[in-house]
């Protein structure tokens, strides 16, 4: 069975099938888009079943012409890490698609399209995820962009300005990395073509990755930085990096709670995947020419994150920031080219999008209650929603990667990685466990404690349908962050050969005089 296929055609079919039901039938649209998610669900859950972690580096690999004369092909297949992203969205949509009932998408002018997008947004990060082939990522991961710019600007709950204007940033910025991008994929094709390690130019990320590490694919190493430079900037944006963030504050805050959930917690992470399928496989050399650069950048996001949330007096604004803080937990990480740091990075990847799922969800559910984003328009809601303020503090702690909440487990790995080769700079990065139980602590209580601010008085708690959302969320975050084991036995093998392919090593442990460690 081509299960690759099947995984990201489903939600693909599904968005046309849900804008072909009449405009009447709102519910059954509604209803027909999660038994669709839930199908994905239900793929991803087969493959991570049958994925074998001590077999081929890629598995249920798809390999079929496309076009011959461009050397491209439809390839699929997925790696532990790949996998480990493909669960993530298909756990997480099928609860957006029920947060969006709530959030506002029924509100909004279509319920039918904004359903179908999210299905075509999710249909397009699978193949993304597990194409093989260069060319075939780049057409997805641009095309991706379309839906999202209409998920931002058209669902938004604020004035439709604004949400104009954080849609064509979003698409600008985008747009722009991705057109750096093409001109470094059709460089790369143009070096594979003149190299006597192929028989003609080509874009299987395997083949060129294979050649590049036995040495048989040399590039001039000034070409080679600049095809790196093209792929990563691209990434930088998508993930984002410091200082190509600017997007991302303004399209979380215009978008549904939903919608920007599926842009942090999925579509950016194409970003960082990016980063360790293809600048660190297909250039190794050029990842560490500028691997202190990057690390360096990541620090800068990672306290500039933390700094500037602590500042925000817009809740949903908060969040997003901390999101960018977290980024940079991910790419100095995968940078740091250490197998703690990337497979924290990875793990960390699936963290992030669980635990800012909850935080930005459950915080979207009290916007709606009370009709603004302002921090000090609350105070006491503990006292009238208690669930409600339970869960953002469970959600809170998570974000500050507190023990026993998964990405405890994804940011301890990330630093000690990092430590063993830029001590100086994990000191640094460690500096964000401070500021970031500044920020959600101090937004806590002014939030959920104290007296009930006037207007506060009526405010309801969670009811059964949004305890179905953020539930699973929760317990998620619980299990993973006692029990990581299943997910890092997949992760560990795919990161082990991503570093047999760039030539790295772990760093012999530092061993001080007297024979001391």
């Amino acid at each position: 069975m081509p299960w690759l296929t099947i995984l990201w055609a489903v939600p693909m079919l599904g968005a046309v099938a849900v804008l072909l039901l009449p405009a009447a039938a709102r519910h059954l649209a509604k209803y027909a888009a999660l038994t669709v998610a839930l199908a994905v669900l239900a793929v991803a859950v087969l493959l991570a079943v049958r994925f074998d972690p001590a077999g081929a580096q890629y598995q249920f690999v798809e390999d079929h012409p496309w076009i011959p004369s461009f050397g491209t092909g439809y390839v699929l297949g997925v790696d532990g890490i790949a996998l480990a992203l493909v669960v993530l969205t298909a756990v997480l949509v099928p609860l957006l698609i029920v947060a969006g009932w709530l959030d506002g998408g029924e509100r909004a002018r279509s319920v039918h399209t904004y359903l179908a997008l999210t299905l075509a947004v999710e249909g397009m990060v699978l193949i993304s995820l597990t194409a093989l082939d260069v060319l075939l990522f780049y057409v997805f991961f641009e095309a991706m962009l379309i839906p999202m710019y209409f998920l931002i600007g058209g669902f938004g709950g604020g004035p439709a300005q604004a949400r104009s204007k954080a849609a064509v940033k979003f698409l600008l910025y985008n747009l722009f990395g991705g057109l750096i991008m093409l001109a470094a994929v059709i460089g790369l094709y143009v070096a594979t073509a003149g190299s006597t390690a192929f028989a003609a130019g080509t874009f299987d990320v395997r083949a060129i990755a294979a050649a590049v590490s036995s040495g048989a694919f040399v590039i001039d190493p000034a070409v080679m930085n600049l095809l790196f430079g093209g792929f990563l900037f691209a990434f930088a944006i998508k993930a984002p990096l410091w200082p190509l963030h600017r997007w991302l504050p303004d399209a979380a805050v215009e978008s549904t709670p939903a919608t920007a959930v599926l842009m942090m917690a999925v579509v950016d992470k194409v970003g960082t995947f990016g980063m360790l399928r293809y600048c660190l496989q297909l250039f190794p050399d050029a990842s560490l020419t500028f691997r202190p650069l990057v690390i360096t950048l990541a620090v800068i996001g990672i306290v500039y994150g933390a700094v500037v949330a602590i500042g925000q007096t817009d809740v949903m604004r908060l969040i997003a920031y901390t999101s960018i803080s977290h980024f940079g937990f991910i790419i100095l990480g995968i940078f740091a080219m250490t197998s703690q740091g990337q497979t924290g990075s990875t793990l960390y990847m699936v963290n992030h999008g669980i635990s800012t799922a909850a935080l930005f969800l459950i915080a979207g559910f009290l916007v709606s209650r009370r009709g603004t984003r302002a921090i000090d328009a609350f105070g006491g809601v503990q006292r009238v929603a208690p669930v409600l303020a339970g869960t953002f503090l469970v959600a809170g702690l998570a974000t500050l990667s507190l023990p026993g909440l998964a990405p405890f487990v994804s940011e301890f790995l990330v630093l000690v990685g990092t430590f063993t080769r830029y001590p100086v700079l994990a000191v640094f990065a460690a500096l964000a466990l401070v500021l970031s139980a500044v920020y959600v602590l101090w937004a806590y209580q002014r939030m959920m404690t104290g007296p009930v601010t006037e207007g506060n008085e009526s405010l309801r708690d969670l009811v059964p349908r949004e305890l179905a959302v953020v539930a699973p969320l929760l317990v998620l975050l619980l299990v993973l962050g006692i029990y990581p084991k299943p997910a890092l036995d997949v992760i560990d093998p795919a990161v082990g050969h991503t570093l047999v392919t760039i030539g790295e090593r772990d760093p012999a442990p530092r061993i001080a005089e007297g024979g001391r460690q």
